[in-house]
C-alpha cells in the first residue's frame, strides 16, 4: 500500500495526525489544489473568555473556543468538552474530523467542535452552571438550530444541554429545543442518544467480526477509557458473545483474563465514591499503557487522543482495532500497525454513531414527534452498517487501509458540495 505515512519524527497533536491523513486522501483522490485548500482550513474560530463568579467570592475567567470547520453539507455539528486539556489545535482537529464524521455516514451537518479550559471535577453544580450560560451567551451569534448545533463531549453532559437549551431560549425568546443535542429525554433529547456512540462501536466491531472470520464466542476484547462510550462499548461488545478481559479509566487500568463482568463494573463506578473504577477487586490492577498491549483480540481505545503512538504501536496485539475515542491512534502509528496486519476502524467511522443519532433528536426536534428507542436502534445500527460496508468497499477498490478510505468517502462528498454550491 502507498497510504502509508512514513515519518520517524513522532507528532502527538492530533491537528498534524488529522492534517497528515487528509494530504494522503486529498492526494488520493486527486482533488483540485483549490478545493483542497478550502478543506484544508476551519470556517471560522471564536476564542472567547467567560467570566464567571466562583462560589468563593472570587472572579474567574475562562478561556473558551468554538472552531466550525465546515457548513457545505448542512448546520455544522460537534459537541463541547470541558477540560484543561482544551486548545485551539485540539478543537480544531475534532472540528474537522466531524466533518468527515458526519460525510461518510451520510447525515447534512458539517463539523464543529467547542471547548471550555477547566477543570469540571473542581467545580460546583452553581459554578459550572454560570460557566455554561456564560459560554451560550459569549456564542449566541454562532449557535443555532440551522447554523452550528451543539452536543455533550469529554466532560459535559444532558444538564449542560438543558442549560444551553435554557440559556439560548431566553435570548431569542422561544424554545429551542434543536439548538443542541444530547439533551435530558424530558427537554427533547432522543432515546436511544445515551448510548448511541457506544452502540456503533458495537456495530463497527461486529461487522469488522464479520470480514475477518472472527467468531465472537472466540474472542476476547480490550477496553481502554470506562466513560460513556468505552462502558457501553464494553457493555454492548460482552453481549454479542465476547469475553471482556481488561477495562481501564483515570484510576488505571484492570485486567482478568477469565473476563469482568461489565454490568458489575458499572454498577461498581455508580456507587463508587470517586464514581471510578478505583478499588475494583475483580481484576488485577495494571497502567493504563499496559492495557494497550494486552494479548486480545480486539482493542477498543475508548479513552483519549494520543493513545496509540509511534512508541507503542509495535507492541499492540489485537488482531483489530475499534476506534471509540477521537484520535487515539497518532498518524505515525498507522504504518506501524498497518505492518502488524491489525485492521484498523477509524475514529470517523467506529464512533459516528452517536452524531447519527444526533441527528435523529434533531430530526425529532424539528417534527415535534418522538420515535421509540427500538426505532431509534434500528436506524442506528443501519446507518453505521451501511457506512461500514461502504468504507470497506471504498478501501478494497483503491488499496488504501480503512482510515484513509474513510477520509476519501468524507472528503470526496464534501468537495463535490463545495463544487457544486460554487460561489467563491
Amino acid at each position: 500500500m502507498t497510504d502509508l505515512i512514513k515519518d520517524e519524527k513522532p507528532s502527538h497533536n492530533p491537528l498534524d495526525s488529522m492534517m497528515k491523513r487528509l494530504e494522503i486522501a486529498i492526494e488520493k483522490l486527486g482533488l483540485d489544489e483549490q478545493f483542497a485548500n478550502v478543506l484544508k482550513v476551519p470556517d471560522r474560530c471564536v476564542i472567547v473568555n467567560i467570566p464567571v463568579m466562583m462560589d468563593d467570592g472570587n472572579l474567574k475567567v475562562f478561556e473558551g473556543y468554538r472552531v466550525v470547520h465546515s457548513s457545505h453539507l448542512g448546520p455544522s455539528k460537534g459537541g463541547i468538552r470541558y477540560s484543561m486539556d482544551v486548545n485551539l489545535d485540539e478543537v480544531k482537529a475534532l472540528a474537522a474530523w466531524m466533518t468527515w464524521k458526519c460525510a461518510v455516514v451520510n447525515i447534512p451537518y458539517g463539523g464543529a467542535k467547542g471547548g471550555i479550559k477547566c477543570n469540571p471535577r473542581e467545580m460546583s453544580t452553581n459554578e459550572l452552571e454560570k460557566l455554561t450560560r456564560g459560554y451560550t451567551q459569549a456564542l449566541k451569534s454562532v449557535f443555532g438550530p440551522d447554523s452550528d448545533i451543539p452536543a455533550p463531549d469529554m466532560g459535559t453532559g444532558p444538564q449542560e444541554m438543558a442549560w444551553i437549551v435554557d440559556e439560548y431560549s431566553k435570548i431569542f425568546g422561544q424554545n429551542s429545543f434543536a439548538v443542541v443535542t444530547g439533551k435530558p429525554i424530558v427537554l427533547g433529547g432522543s432515546l436511544g442518544r445515551f448510548e448511541a456512540t457506544g452502540r456503533g462501536v458495537m456495530v463497527s466491531a461486529r461487522s469488522a467480526m464479520a470480514k475477518l472470520g472472527l467468531k465472537a464466542t472466540e474472542c476476547t476484547c480490550v477496553v481502554q477509557g470506562f466513560g460513556n462510550v468505552g462502558s457501553i462499548s464494553a457493555k454492548l461488545i460482552e453481549q454479542l458473545g465476547v469475553k471482556i478481559t481488561a477495562i481501564s479509566d483515570i484510576s488505571g487500568g484492570y485486567y482478568n483474563p477469565e473476563g469482568i463482568d461489565i454490568m458489575d463494573a458499572i454498577d461498581y463506578v455508580a456507587n463508587c465514591e470517586f464514581k471510578s473504577l478505583e478499588g475494583f477487586a475483580k481484576a488485577d490492577k495494571i497502567t493504563n499503557e499496559e492495557i494497550l498491549e494486552l494479548e486480545c483480540d480486539i482493542l477498543v481505545p475508548a479513552a483519549m487522543e494520543d493513545q496509540i503512538t509511534s512508541d507503542n504501536a509495535s507492541n499492540i496485539k489485537a488482531k483489530l482495532i475499534v476506534e471509540g475515542a477521537n484520535g487515539p491512534t497518532t498518524a505515525n502509528a498507522d504504518s506501524i500497525l498497518n505492518d502488524l496486519g491489525v485492521l484498523v476502524v477509524p475514529d470517523i467511522l467506529a464512533n459516528a454513531g452517536g452524531v447519527t443519532v444526533s441527528y435523529f433528536e434533531w430530526v425529532q426536534n424539528r417534527l415535534g414527534y418522538y420515535w421509540t428507542e427500538e426505532r431509534v436502534n434500528r436506524r442506528g445500527d443501519r446507518a453505521m452498517k451501511t457506512a461500514f460496508d461502504n468504507v470497506y468497499s471504498y478501501s478494497e477498490k483503491h488499496g488504501v487501509n480503512m482510515r484513509i478510505a474513510a477520509y476519501m468517502v468524507g472528503i470526496e462528498k464534501v468537495a463535490n458540495t463545495l463544487k457544486l454550491r460554487g460561489g467563491f
